[in-house]
C-alpha cells in the first residue's frame, strides 16, 4: 500500500490480496509511519486492538455488575491462550474481536430498559448508542468481512427469547443496516471498481461462502463423515484456546445450572419477574450466553475450522465467568483464588514470550535462510523459490531486497539463475544437487532444515545465491 500509494486494494508480493478487507492493513500502515517497517510495526496494531477490547470489557463489566467484574473479565480475556497468541500477530482477528465486542456491548445497552443504574444508557441519547452499534458492525466488516455482523443475530435472538417485540424499535434495523452498508460501500465500491468485481467474487464468494461450504487449505473436514465428526470441534478446543481459565468452565456450567434451577423454583413460588432480585442477573447471563452460542453455532456449522475462529466469544465468556467467580468469591473470600490464577497465567505468558521465540526461531526455514544469507543480499537482487511459497519468505527477504518473489518450478530454476544480475533461488535440498551440480566459485550455498508451520511438516531447503 505504501509503495503503490493505493490504500483501497491490498496487495501481497505485488499480487492482489482479496482475502480480507483492508482495515488491519490501514492500521499497519499507520504503525509503519510511526515505528518503521519492522516486526514490531506490523504486530503493534493487534496489541492496540486487544488493549481496546480489554477496556471495553472493563466498562461493560462495571455496567453489568461491579468494577471488579470488569477488571476480572479483562484479565481473563487478556491472559487466555488465543488472546496471548493473536494480540501480537500481524493479522486482522483482534480488530474483528474489538468491534464485535463493542457491538455486543452496545446491543446489550439498547435492549435494556432504564430501570436501574446499571441499565441506564451509558450515553445521554439512545441515538448515540444506535450510531455506535451500526458503525461498530461496519468497522468489523472492514476488519474481516460479514462474519462481524454476528452481533445482529445475538440481539435478534435475545429479543425473540425475551418475547418483547417492542425492543426491536430500539434498533431500527432497516435504517441501521442501510447505514452499515453505506459505510462499507465507501471503501467497497471503489474496491469493486478497481478489481472489476474480483473483490466480491474472491473475498465473499471464496473466503466466506466457499469457506462455509467446503474445507479450505486443509483446515476442516474433507467428507460428510469427517464433517459430522468435527461438529464438536470448538467445544473441545475451547479447553486449550481459553486456557488456563478453561479449568473453571466445568465449575461455571454447574453454577449456571444451579441458577437456572433456582429461577425455576422462584417462578413456581410466584417470583422470577422484573421485581425479583435475580431477574436482572438472569437477563445478563442469557444475553452473554446467547452471544456465545451464536458464535459457536455458526463456526460449528462452517466446514473450514481453525481453533481461533471462536475468539470473538472470549470477551463474553470472560464476562460470564468473572460475574459468577466474583460473586462466589464475595460470598466466601476476597478472591484469592482468582489472584493466584491471574498471577500464574501472567508469569507463564511472560516466560513464554521471553524464552520460546528464540528457541523455536531456529526451526523456521525462511528465518534461518535469511539470517545466514542476509550479509550477501543486494537491494537490486531478484529472488525466486521452488515448492516453497510461504509468506515468511517475502516478509524476511523483502526487508533487504526490492524485488518481488517469483514462483518457479524445477525446470526454469536454472534459467532464472543464468540471467544477469544478482539473484538467488530457494529450492528443495534434494533438487539443489541436481539443478546446480557445479556452481561457480563465487556463488553461495546455504542449506537448512526447518519446520513448515503452514504445512505441518519438516522441510529441507537450500538457498543458491549469485552475487553478480
Amino acid at each position: 500500500m505504501i509503495q503503490r500509494a493505493d490504500y483501497i486494494v491490498p496487495r501481497f508480493n505485488n499480487q492482489l490480496r482479496l482475502d480480507k478487507p483492508p482495515l488491519a492493513y490501514w492500521a499497519q500502515v499507520a504503525s509503519y509511519r510511526i515505528f518503521g517497517e519492522s516486526d514490531f510495526g506490523a504486530r503493534f496494531p493487534s496489541a492496540i486492538a486487544a488493549a481496546l477490547t480489554a477496556l471495553v470489557i472493563v466498562v461493560w463489566g462495571y455496567r453489568i455488575g461491579a468494577a471488579a467484574v470488569g477488571w476480572w473479565a479483562a484479565i481473563i480475556f487478556t491472559l487466555s491462550l488465543q488472546t496471548f497468541i493473536h494480540a501480537k500477530a500481524a493479522v486482522a482477528d483482534m480488530w474483528l474481536v474489538l468491534f464485535m465486542t463493542l457491538a455486543n456491548w452496545i446491543g446489550y445497552e439498547l435492549i435494556q430498559r432504564p430501570t436501574s443504574r446499571a441499565q441506564r444508557p451509558i450515553f445521554n441519547s439512545q441515538w448515540k448508542l444506535w450510531w455506535a452499534f451500526y458503525l461498530s458492525l461496519a468497522l468489523g466488516f472492514l476488519a474481516k468481512g460479514p462474519i462481524a455482523w454476528m452481533p445482529l443475530l445475538t440481539v435478534l435472538a435475545a429479543i425473540v427469547l425475551a418475547r418483547d417485540w417492542q425492543l426491536a424499535r430500539h434498533f431500527k434495523f432497516l435504517r441501521g443496516i442501510l447505514l452499515m452498508v453505506g459505510v462499507v460501500a465507501l471503501w467497497g465500491i471503489p474496491a469493486l471498481i478497481q478489481t472489476h468485481g474480483q473483490f466480491f467474487a474472491i473475498g465473499i464468494g471464496r473466503h466466506v461462502i466457499g469457506r462455509s461450504l467446503a474445507t479450505m487449505e486443509g483446515h476442516g473436514a474433507s467428507s460428510l463423515g469427517m464433517y459430522l465428526l468435527l461438529l464438536p470441534f470448538y467445544f473441545v478446543t475451547i479447553f486449550v484456546s481459553f486456557f488456563p481459565w478453561s479449568i473453571k468452565l466445568p465449575w461455571l456450567i454447574r453454577q449456571l445450572r444451579r441458577q437456572k434451577k433456582a429461577g425455576i423454583i422462584r417462578l413456581r413460588q410466584g417470583y422470577g419477574g422484573q421485581g425479583d432480585p435475580g431477574y436482572s442477573g438472569n437477563e445478563i447471563d442469557n444475553y452473554l450466553l446467547t452471544g456465545i452460542a451464536v458464535i459457536f453455532a455458526i463456526f460449528t456449522l462452517v466446514s473450514t475450522k481453525l481453533p481461533h475462529y471462536t475468539l470473538p466469544a472470549f470477551p463474553l465468556l470472560a464476562l460470564l465467568l468473572a460475574r459468577h467467580w466474583q460473586g462466589a468469591a464475595s460470598a466466601t473470600n476476597p478472591g484469592s483464588s482468582f489472584r493466584t490464577f491471574a498471577a500464574s497465567a501472567a508469569c507463564v505468558c511472560i516466560a513464554i514470550a521471553l524464552v520460546v521465540p528464540p528457541l523455536v526461531a531456529r526451526f523456521f526455514p525462511a528465518y534461518q535462510l535469511f539470517r545466514e544469507s542476509h550479509t550477501y543480499l543486494q537491494t537490486n537482487a531478484q529472488f525466486a523459490s521452488v515448492e516453497f511459497e510461504e509468506p515468511s519468505v517475502v516478509w524476511y527477504f523483502r526487508s533487504r531486497v526490492q524485488g518481488f518473489l517469483t514462483r518457479l518450478n524445477k525446470k526454469n530454476a536454472v534459467d532464472f539463475m543464468s540471467k544477469s544480475g544478482p539473484r538467488f533461488v530457494i529450492v528443495p535440498t534434494s533438487a539443489a544437487g541436481t539443478l546446480f551440480a557445479d556452481p561457480p566459485r563465487d556463488w553461495k550455498i546455504f542449506p537448512t532444515r526447518g519446520f513448515n508451520v503452514a504445512k505441518g511438516k519438516f522441510v529441507d531447503l537450500t538457498l543458491v545465491l549469485k552475487p553478480q
